[in-house]
C-alpha cells in the first residue's frame, strides 16, 4: 500500500505508507527521490517546542479560522500584528499567574537590573 506523490519536477511517484508516521520520508532514498530537505534543527527548536506549537494552534483557532476570508495579504498581516500585540499585552495568561507575557518580562528586567546593582 503506498501513496502517490508529485516531486519537484512533476514526476509522480509512489511512497509505501509508513508504519510509523514521518519515518519513510526520512530514508535518504525517499529524501532524494521527492527531493525532501531533511530538518538541520536540533532538539529544542521551535519546531520541536510544545509551546511554540500551542501558540501556532491558538494563533490560528483565535485570529485565523474566526476572522477568515482576509481579501489580503496585507490584512492578514495587520490583523497578525494586532493578535500579537493583543496576546502579549493585554490577554492573561494563567501559565504565568494570570499576568500577561510583557508583564511578566517587566518583572524579570526589574529583578535582573536590581540584582545587578545590589553588593
Amino acid at each position: 500500500m503506498g501513496r502517490s506523490l508529485k516531486d519537484a519536477t512533476g514526476n509522480t511517484t509512489t511512497v509505501p505508507t509508513p508504519v510509523t508516521p514521518g519515518t519513510t520520508y526520512r530514508r535518504p532514498h525517499y529524501q532524494k527521490q521527492l527531493l525532501f530537505i531533511p530538518s538541520t534543527g536540533t532538539v529544542g527548536d521551535s519546531y520541536d517546542n510544545a509551546m511554540a506549537e500551542s501558540v501556532n494552534g491558538a494563533y490560528k483557532t483565535e485570529l485565523v479560522w474566526r476572522s477568515k476570508p482576509f481579501r489580503t495579504l496585507g490584512e492578514l498581516e495587520l490583523a497578525t500584528f494586532q493578535w500579537v500585540s493583543w496576546r502579549n499585552t493585554k490577554r492573561l495568561h494563567a501559565s504565568l499567574d494570570h499576568k500577561t507575557p510583557q508583564q511578566v518580562e517587566n518583572e524579570y528586567s526589574e529583578h535582573q537590573t536590581a540584582q545587578a546593582a545590589s553588593p
